[in-house]
C-alpha cells in the first residue's frame, strides 16, 4: 500500500576519501538536494528539475532519483503505476561532492517513505546495502545517510558496515568548486592497478591518523590528510586543483581533493576559513560549510 501524500526528502552532499581514506572515509557537508515525490494514477515517472543539472538530466525513469526509487519500490515489494518528482538540486553535479551518492539515497528514502511500513521492511543497513550496490562503494553514499563522518567497509561476507564519527565541532569544512566537471569513472582510469609498498605504508598510517585528527586532535589534519594513493596519479585530470591542494597545504592548510575531484576540500577552522577564497582565485567557487551532522532524512512539506 502507498502513500497517496507528497514526500520530501533532503539529502546533504559528500566528500569521500578525505586524502588517504581512498574509498573508504565520508564526510557529510552542509549543502543540500530537496526532493518531493508523489505516486500518482498516471502511468510512468515525470520529473521536473530545478537548479544543479537541470539542463542536462533526464526527466523521465532514467534519472537517477527515479531509477534508486524503483529498486527501493522493488525492494519493498512492488511499484506504483507512478510516480511525479521534484527535484531541487543545489549539489554539484560531477565535482566530486557526491551529487550521484544523493541521488540515490534520496530515491530509495522517498520510496521506503511511500510505502506504508517501509521503514520496517527497509531499515537502514539494508538501504546502505542497496544504495552501495547502485553506487559501486560505500563511502559517500554512507555519509550522505548517516550524516557526521563515517568510515565505511565492504566485510569478507560482502555486507557493507559503516562506522559512524563525531568530527570535532571546530572542525570548518571550505569547498574550491571549479566550472569544469571530470567524470568519477575517467578519474578511475587514471589510477595504477599497483602503488609501491613504501607509499602504501605511508597511506595506512594516515589513514589509521585520520579517525583521531577528525574527532579529537584537528591540530593532526594537516599530516593525516595527506595521500599518495590517488591524487598523484589524477594530477592530469585537473592539474589546476593539484595546484590549489598543494598551495593550501604548503601553507599549513589541510587540504585534499574531494572524492574523485576536481573540487578541493579544505578542513580548516573559523578563523582561517576565509582566506580560503584568496588561495583559490576567481577560478573556483569558494564556500564555507557546516558539517552535516544529522544526515538525509525526510522533511515536512512547507504551508
Amino acid at each position: 500500500m502507498f502513500r497517496a501524500a507528497p514526500t520530501r526528502v533532503r539529502v546533504p552532499a559528500t566528500s569521500a576519501n578525505l586524502g588517504p581514506g581512498f574509498d573508504a572515509f565520508g564526510l557529510a557537508l552542509g549543502l543540500y538536494d530537496d526532493v518531493v515525490a508523489q505516486v500518482s494514477d498516471d502511468a510512468g515517472v515525470r520529473v521536473d528539475v530545478h537548479g544543479e543539472g537541470a539542463d542536462s538530466v533526464p526527466r523521465d525513469h532514467r534519472h537517477l532519483v527515479a531509477k534508486a526509487m524503483l529498486r527501493g519500490f522493488d525492494a519493498l515489494g512492488g511499484r506504483p503505476r507512478g510516480v511525479d518528482l521534484v527535484c531541487a538540486n543545489r549539489i554539484p553535479h560531477g565535482r566530486g561532492l557526491g551529487s550521484s551518492a544523493a541521488a540515490i539515497i534520496s530515491g530509495l528514502l522517498l520510496a521506503r517513505a511511500l510505502v506504508v511500513g517501509g521503514d520496517e521492511r527497509l531499515p537502514d543497513p539494508a538501504l546502505l546495502e542497496l544504495a552501495t550496490v547502485l553506487e559501486g562503494h560505500p563511502d559517500n553514499v554512507a555519509a550522505c545517510l548517516y550524516g557526521g563522518a563515517v568510515v565505511a567497509w565492504t566485510r569478507a561476507s560482502g555486507d557493507v558496515d559503516v562506522l559512524r564519527l563525531a568530527p570535532a565541532a571546530s572542525i570548518v569544512p571550505v569547498v574550491c568548486v571549479p566550472s569544469t566537471s571530470v567524470p568519477t569513472k575517467k578519474a578511475r582510469a587514471l589510477l595504477p592497478e599497483t602503488v609501491p609498498h613504501a607509499d602504501a605504508a605511508f597511506n595506512a598510517a594516515r589513514t589509521a591518523l585520520l579517525v583521531p585528527a577528525l574527532t579529537t586532535r584537528p591540530d593532526l589534519l594537516l599530516e593525516a590528510t595527506d595521500d599518495r594513493l590517488h591524487q598523484p596519479y589524477r594530477r592530469p585530470a585537473y592539474p589546476r586543483t593539484a595546484d590549489l591542494v598543494a598551495k593550501l597545504r604548503a601553507a599549513g592548510i589541510p587540504a585534499a581533493v574531494s572524492g574523485a575531484g576536481p573540487t578541493v576540500l579544505a578542513l580548516t577552522d573559523a578563523a582561517t576559513a576565509p582566506s580560503i577564497a584568496g588561495f583559490a582565485g576567481a577560478r573556483f567557487v569558494t564556500s564555507v560549510l557546516e558539517v552535516d551532522t544529522a544526515g538525509a532524512r525526510v522533511v515536512a512539506l512547507e504551508g
